[in-house]
């Protein structure tokens, strides 16, 4: 298993730049590297004096980096489903419609962002991935999305097996949603639910865990980067995503990003330090405690006036700026209602009777 890192911020803070920085001084510690760039253009080719493409090419000794084109992944992982098909179905539902033909639907170029990332990953060939993506929203829903896939396979189950609706979509849904997630094809809608389940699950405890995942900010003492930076923060822990650090190529207050340790790095960088353990030891995103039957959620940057608390069963939403959370509860508050609600040091801490 891989460490993966991401940095997020404004725009034009410097954020490729940090994380090629970055990348070259894990590589100079012996550490296997693979940097996966999403974005539009070649600037990342040009940067990295190599001809990249969707295939990992060496930078240096121990560096190595992708740039990822959507097109290419869809028609690979199609491929791979079409194939699994084939092995599991009789009669094969997609075998004359090819790869080459889908185009990018909205929301596609994340979902197979992150299946390549869990591809990588569970190779097992580098320490760490450094992931530059294509917007930082789009990041954070990107790795938000094993959760939210979860949620939305949880509520749409019966949909899916109960009702006609549900039985003509699915036809439609499932082989792209198996493809990106790349898991086998049965009869049985149930065990295919079972198995996405567990993959997602999967996926989701690897973002909570910081040993795992982790992002960092970057920014500059710009007051609108600063505050893009603060928000993306808030969003960030609103996924399960620990938060590190923060570089800054100015001097900025540490008041503005307490209790986050601040490093501050020249404008011309070309290697940049990680400090080990950092993110382990940032605010946890979550704490659930079911003997004082509370759940802490860090979310700096909000406000209780910015929060909106909807709880339906075993289930809490969290809505705080663009971001919602699903939280299913353990089986010792399961049964059991929010009785209140505060924020004390950035913290919502909900009460449960």
């Amino acid at each position: 298993m891989s460490l993966i890192l991401t940095f997020i911020g404004k725009g034009g803070v410097g954020k490729t730049t940090t994380a090629i920085a970055a990348a070259r001084a894990l590589a100079t510690q012996n550490k296997k590297v693979l940097y996966v760039g999403q974005q539009a253009g070649d600037t990342l080719s040009m940067r990295l004096g190599v001809e990249l493409s969707s295939e990992p090419q060496l930078v240096a000794p121990n560096f190595a980096a992708v740039h990822l084109h959507s097109t290419v992944l869809l028609e690979k992982y199609w491929d791979k489903m079409k194939g699994l098909e084939n092995q599991y179905l009789r009669t094969p539902f997609f075998k004359e419609v090819y790869g080459q033909e889908l185009g990018i639907l909205p929301g596609m170029d994340s979902a197979l962002g992150l299946s390549f990332l869990r591809e990588r990953d569970a190779e097992g060939k580098y320490d760490v991935i450094i992931y530059d993506g294509i917007g930082d929203l789009e990041t954070l829903r990107m790795l938000g999305m094993p959760e939210i896939l979860g949620w939305y396979l949880r509520r749409f189950k019966q949909v899916l097996t109960g009702s006609a609706i549900g039985q003509a979509i699915s036809p439609f849904v499932e082989p792209i949603l198996r493809s990106i997630l790349q898991v086998s094809s049965t009869d049985d809608i149930s065990q295919q639910a079972g198995e996405m389940s567990s993959v997602l699950t999967r996926g989701q405890k690897a973002v909570n865990d910081p040993s795992r995942v982790a992002a960092y900010l970057v920014t500059t003492g710009d007051p609108y980067a600063i505050a893009t930076a603060k928000y993306l923060w808030g969003s960030a822990q609103q996924i399960g995503l620990t938060v590190g650090g923060v570089f800054s190529r100015d001097q900025i207050t540490d008041s503005d990003f307490e209790p986050l340790a601040i490093c501050q790095v020249p404008d011309q960088v070309t290697e940049l330090t990680i400090p080990e353990n950092l993110a382990n030891l940032a605010p946890k995103p979550i704490e659930i405690n079911t003997l004082t039957k509370q759940v802490k959620l860090f979310l700096p940057t909000f406000n209780k006036k910015q929060v909106k608390l909807i709880q339906l069963g075993p289930e809490v939403t969290i809505e705080a700026g663009d971001q919602r959370r699903n939280i299913f509860l353990p089986t010792e508050l399961a049964g059991k209602q929010a009785t209140g609600a505060k924020f004390q040091d950035s913290y919502l801490i909900i009460s449960f009777g």
